[in-house]
């Protein structure tokens, strides 16, 4: 009896975190708003940043979860390098990199970004700190921040195209629209 009872409730409660607006348990969950977490990060030149001192003046931003090993990866930053200056000018949009890259390849990034000629903001999350706290898991990952620093929406990889949708959502938030449900891609 016991053991049936501790079933029931085990099924229970998890279909309650299944349904739960605060849990992403596959591609069509929705998530509320929320703060970004504080977690430390590096700059490429070494120094500390705690990740609550990602602003850009109440304007967007976008931050994106990438590896210098992920092919899909480097098309996305790719691609968004290609209008980044146009979205700049249009929104004030800051897109900010977030490089996963271990402790064995850190070293390689920025002389890769460097190589690259990103404008990007680019910090390393060497011990995924910063990854695992907005659970993320798979790259590219992407998020819009809003101008209250709060995460808005989020796309997991990347395909042709997909930097157009994500320009779309940063121009309602800037126009103040409604993006709609914020919910995984």
């Amino acid at each position: 009896m016991k053991k049936i009872i501790f079933t029931l409730v085990f099924i229970i409660s998890g279909a309650s975190l299944l349904f739960s607006q605060d849990t992403i348990s596959n591609k069509k969950s929705m998530i509320k708003k929320f703060k970004l977490p504080e977690v430390t990060l590096k700059t490429l030149d070494g120094k500390t940043v705690n990740s609550s001192q990602l602003t850009n003046n109440g304007k967007p931003i976008i931050i994106s979860f990438w590896a210098m090993w992920c092919t899909n990866c480097l098309k996305e930053l790719k691609a968004i390098q290609e209008v980044y200056t146009d979205w700049q000018d249009e929104t004030g949009v800051k897109l900010i990199a977030i490089s996963i890259d271990d402790a064995k390849s850190v070293d390689k990034v920025k002389p890769f970004v460097n190589g690259k000629n990103w404008d990007y903001d680019v910090f390393l999350d060497t011990n995924k700190d910063f990854y695992r706290a907005l659970n993320v898991n798979q790259v590219p990952h992407t998020f819009v921040v809003n101008g209250n620093g709060e995460v808005v929406w989020q796309h997991v990889t990347y395909t042709e195209g997909s930097e157009i949708e994500l320009y779309n959502v940063v121009k309602k938030i800037v126009a103040g629209e409604n993006i709609g449900d914020p919910i995984l891609k």
